[in-house]
């Protein structure tokens, strides 16, 4: 009987996604577990493994289109179901059958590359896990339980099939975002001749900072302050520290202690820690610190969960791990996502002053100017300090300016006092 590959929930505030890439052809031969597709969810792509043996019948989703989860992308069965498929239709309608054998296979659905990773390390038959999940999808946990189980020898539960029910009616086609191939910017200048205008693809990763940044300016009334911090008892920690660090496999670098006075700030003025919500602002109890790395192909945000609980060796630890992987492009969605707070290092190009736009729905966004060293008077005495502008850009409908002074001056006292 045929399977329909289904377009998977890949986080919890993920609701829809991409089909950037097609891994297998329409009449290729494809194995559980196998990567079928590459999905992108806001700016991370994602690989989505085979949801069952068999031939790829047909593509119900062309490539660039994006999709709510839940959507059929395309089916997989055997050569003699090929005949049967209404290619009239997005999906295969299947008259009710009667209920399975006892030997019969429930449906497994969606399994997320990490099951079907430890499945394939402990040789698992997913057939006998019962799932948890949302209709029934057998998540990580589930299978932990079931190792645990077959650890101290207790044979798991038998899983039950669910009863058959008719096939839903077919949701109506898609409508595709963009059919254009997606091609590097070198690439696109060069197919171009010499006396005509080259032009670039508005696809996948800068088609989604582009809404995400128009509807930015257009949801929020932004407003900059800035001012400048003395690094230097910053840069005299750093290296007494920094050989420390690196034993523990860890770069310690600016940014964690720009990540660590910013949380500092966050807990003493909670209220830049909210999102506005029409009738009321809602102040959020968890401080997740997004920090923007810089891609060849535009700019992603991976979000440090937690960050308040974190010491400065945990948040280098994880500032590490996140840009490594981010342009490595192996971040998962729920990664980017859950931000309370954004900063954002526009000095590493060499810049002084920006005024960065908001990431929704967050109140505000720290930006980080090029450290220099500079002339300062101190008690009537010139000196020479590394100094560097940090600016706030926030949303003028929750915070005034005093608010957003008082958090901006938390930060410098935070950095300019390191104890």
């Amino acid at each position: 009987m045929p399977t329909n590959v289904i377009m998977p929930q890949l986080g919890e505030s993920v609701m829809e996604g991409t089909l950037s890439k097609w891994l297998k052809q329409e009449g290729e031969r494809v194995n559980e577990f196998e990567p079928l597709m590459e999905v992108n969810t806001d700016k991370v792509d994602t690989e989505i493994p085979a949801p069952a043996s068999g031939i790829l019948l047909k593509w119900l989703v062309t490539e660039g289109t994006t999709v709510k989860a839940g959507t059929v992308l395309a089916i997989i069965g055997q050569a003699s179901d090929g005949a049967s498929l209404d290619t009239s239709t997005p999906a295969p309608v299947a008259a009710p059958t009667p209920p399975p054998a006892p030997s019969a296979k429930r449906d497994l659905g969606f399994i997320s590359p990490v099951v079907a990773k430890m499945a394939d390390e402990h040789k698992l038959d997913l057939q006998l896990i019962p799932g948890t999940g949302q209709g029934g999808r057998i998540t990580k946990r589930d299978v932990l339980d079931y190792l645990e189980k077959m650890t101290v020898g207790v044979a798991p539960a038998p899983v039950a099939l669910p009863a058959p029910v008719p096939a839903p009616t077919p949701a109506p086609t898609p409508t595709p975002i963009a059919q254009s191939p997606t091609r590097s910017v070198q690439s696109s200048i060069l197919s171009s001749s010499a006396t005509e205008d080259s032009f670039i693809p508005v696809v996948g990763m800068r088609k989604s900072i582009a809404e995400h940044m128009v509807k930015s300016e257009h949801t929020a009334p932004h407003v900059t302050t800035v001012m400048e911090a003395d690094l230097s008892r910053v840069l005299t920690h750093l290296d007494a520290h920094k050989e420390q660090f690196a034993r523990d496999g860890v770069t310690l670098t600016l940014t964690a202690y720009f990540v660590s006075a910013t949380v500092a700030a966050l807990k003493a003025v909670p209220i830049v820690n909210s999102q506005w919500a029409d009738d009321k602002i809602i102040l959020k109890r968890e401080v997740n610190m997004g920090m923007a790395v810089a891609l060849d192909e535009g700019l992603i945000v991976p979000v440090i969960k937690n960050a308040d609980g974190k010491s400065l060796l945990g948040l280098a630890r994880e500032i590490n791990d996140l840009a490594k992987r981010a342009r490595a492009k192996a971040l998962k969605p729920d990664e980017v996502s859950g931000g309370t707070f954004t900063i954002t290092n526009h000095g590493v190009s060499g810049s002084l002053v920006a005024t960065p736009i908001i990431n929704q729905p967050q109140t505000g966004i720290l930006g980080v100017g090029i450290m220099q060293k500079r002339v300062v008077v101190i008690n009537d005495a010139i000196a020479i300090r590394p100094m560097a502008y940090i600016s706030l850009t926030f949303d003028h409908r929750i915070l005034d300016g005093a608010v957003a002074d008082k958090f901006l001056m938390t930060v410098k006292k935070a950095l300019e006092s390191w104890a």
